[in-house]
């Protein structure tokens, strides 16, 4: 057997790439319409919690994207107390395969991508699902993630005025700083949930629970607001759905199994069936279903997160590791 190297590509080689807000959705946006144009394998989620004592669990994700050729596994850690030991809460890896012949191409860090690709999935249902003219977000959350999802919203919508809340005040002050500095306006820190959404035209909840707690109301979801709950454990309302005129999902089969989820109780109760869901997002962005269609529609995104959008921006970066010489190679047979 020929020797075998593996490319290993650190967050650091990622950093230097200076990888652009649209290069970050458009390799998201490519996963989307090969999903919606059935050309690709997904694999539902598995969950380890090594002991609920240590407060997190490993979420391990899987797939295939036939037009990018490639395969991938991601293994992504999710500590709620990390933030005591200095720790990012997720901590990723995800190797890259061929699919021909099983033989690994990449190991990548993929911490950042994990939260690139999360907020590029946001930004890009809100593209189609949330009015065109958007002038107020809210933001609950200031986990690793949600630094992408107001960036890359605000990339697209230009906002007159964004709200950031967390629970912990250190958090929210530091999250809106750092935000204000990137993005050259004022973000706002604000005490409560209910100061962060009323009046928004799109709310995003991505809060750190550990229990259910209903930080977002459903009576502030006004007509023609766009909303993304994603939240590990969830912080709504179960009559949220109700007042959903269109309810969209990144993965039908990721979102009805599992322990976890922003609205697991509306999937297990039966009040967010295949029936009642609108579409996925995939095929929205391959024109096989409509998006929004007016600006009186309430439109409610959920997403779990797809190992296709963390394969497709690995392959990204793995390309451009390539390209400009970064990373290592190492041997591996």
């Amino acid at each position: 057997m020929s020797a075998l190297k593996i490319h290993f590509i650190s967050g650091s080689d990622i950093e230097r790439m200076a990888l652009t807000d649209d290069e970050i959705v458009g390799a998201v946006e490519k996963s989307l319409l090969a999903q919606g144009q059935g050309q690709v394998v997904i694999e539902p989620r598995e969950h380890l919690i090594p002991d609920p004592s240590f407060n997190g669990h490993f979420n391990i994700l899987r797939g295939y994207i036939a037009p990018l050729d490639m395969a991938g596994v991601k293994v992504v850690g999710d500590y709620v107390d990390n933030y005591k030991v200095g720790l990012p809460s997720e901590l990723a890896l995800i190797t890259l395969y061929d699919p021909r012949t099983g033989v690994p191409r990449a190991i990548v860090d993929c911490t950042e991508i994990t939260c690139m690709r999360t907020g590029a999935l946001t930004a890009l249902g809100a593209k189609h699902l949330a009015k065109k003219k958007c002038k107020v977000l809210g933001h609950l959350g200031s986990r690793g993630t949600s630094w992408w999802n107001v960036v890359l919203l605000d990339n697209i919508f230009d906002f007159e005025e964004i709200r950031v809340n967390s629970r912990r005040p250190e958090s929210r002050n530091d999250f809106a700083k750092r935000l204000s500095e990137r993005l050259g306006k004022e973000v706002k820190a604000v005490e409560t949930s209910e100061e962060c959404l009323v009046g928004a035209d799109i709310m995003v909840e991505a809060t750190r629970l550990t229990t259910p707690e209903p930080l977002l109301k459903t009576e502030w979801v006004t007509p023609g607001t766009f909303v993304v709950p994603y939240g590990t454990i969830s912080a709504v309302e179960f009559s949220l759905t109700d007042v959903m005129d269109k309810i969209v999902v990144d993965d039908w089969g990721q979102c009805k199994g599992g322990k976890f989820g922003s609205l697991r109780r509306h999937v297990d109760e039966g009040k967010l069936t295949e029936k009642t869901l609108h579409s996925e997002l995939g095929e929205i962005v391959a024109g096989k279903k409509p998006g929004r269609e007016n600006d009186r529609e309430r439109i409610l995104f959920w997403h779990r997160g797809l190992s296709l959008n963390d394969i497709a921006l690995a392959s990204l970066i793995y390309d451009k590791a390539r390209e400009m010489g970064l990373g290592a190679q190492v041997d591996f047979h």
